[in-house]
């Protein structure tokens, strides 16, 4: 038995797009069939996730924000989630720093008013994804599970590395963008506490991915495929490369991966 782990934007969908094709999904059912486990691991939180994916497929549970949640057959296996304190020095150091933002929680994602944006292309991109406006700061303070961060000056944006170190993991998403969870979360962590609960080893885990998020999954994983339109560092990890996500690359990777 397989347990096959499962990137969602440029793996699972295409860009712009909220639909898995028609061999995505054949797939992910005949692997299910044969006792394979199939797991979503996304970073993406259950905001973005929970309204869409389920009615499009079945999978045996989702990892979540990086890690921060898993839901296992509808149960709630663990959940973090920044303190009020925490999420107070947090969102202050943002401020101090001059950091663009979005706030990711499992319920809801909030950002500032958009005209307090620093950046044009990052108020651009949060008019785009229209996420809610919080009003009062105390609204969002312990209801945020991770963050995106924008800064046009990276010294910005390495001045609040340096100050949470050791309280915050961060993923740099290349072109000024970052993504930041408490520490200790993420995708490969969450993979491995998941294998040690249900009792399976690792080097009976697959993951599936295509950007640099997925890099530590990948490196966790005891078999790792790319997806062929997946950036050069992960296509180098991988011990299998296979087709795009628009071209079958999922169906592909299951028949290699001998689980259909």
């Amino acid at each position: 038995m397989k347990m096959i782990f499962f990137d969602i934007d440029g793996t699972l969908i295409g860009e712009g797009t909220q639909t898995l094709a028609e061999s995505t999904e054949k797939a992910i059912n005949r692997a299910r069939e044969n006792g394979h486990i199939c797991m979503v691991n996304t970073g993406r939180t259950w905001r973005l996730v929970g309204g869409w994916l389920p009615a499009r497929a079945e999978f045996d549970g989702y990892l979540l924000g990086c890690g921060t949640m898993a839901r296992y057959h509808e149960r709630i296996l663990w959940h973090h989630s920044f303190s009020k304190e925490q999420s107070g020095r947090i969102l202050e150091a943002l401020d101090r720093y001059g950091i663009d933002f979005l706030l990711e929680g499992s319920e809801e994602n909030y950002i500032k008013k958009l005209t307090e944006f620093r950046s044009g292309l990052f108020r651009r991109e949060m008019e785009v994804r229209r996420y809610r406006e919080y009003q009062a700061r105390e609204e969002v303070y312990g209801r945020f599970d991770k963050l995106l961060l924008y800064a046009e000056e990276q010294e910005r944006v390495e001045s609040f590395r340096q100050e949470f170190a050791r309280e915050l993991d961060f993923i740099d998403r290349e072109a000024g963008f970052w993504e930041v969870m408490p520490m200790g979360c993420s995708k490969g962590r969450a993979m491995e506490r998941l294998a040690d609960t249900l009792g399976i080893p690792m080097a009976d885990t697959v993951a599936i991915g295509d950007s640099s998020n997925d890099l530590e999954m990948l490196r966790c994983a005891g078999t790792g495929i790319a997806m062929g339109n997946a950036t050069a560092a992960v296509r180098a990890m991988a011990d299998y490369v296979t087709t795009d996500v628009t071209e079958d690359g999922i169906r592909n990777a299951l028949d290699w991966l001998g689980v259909l």
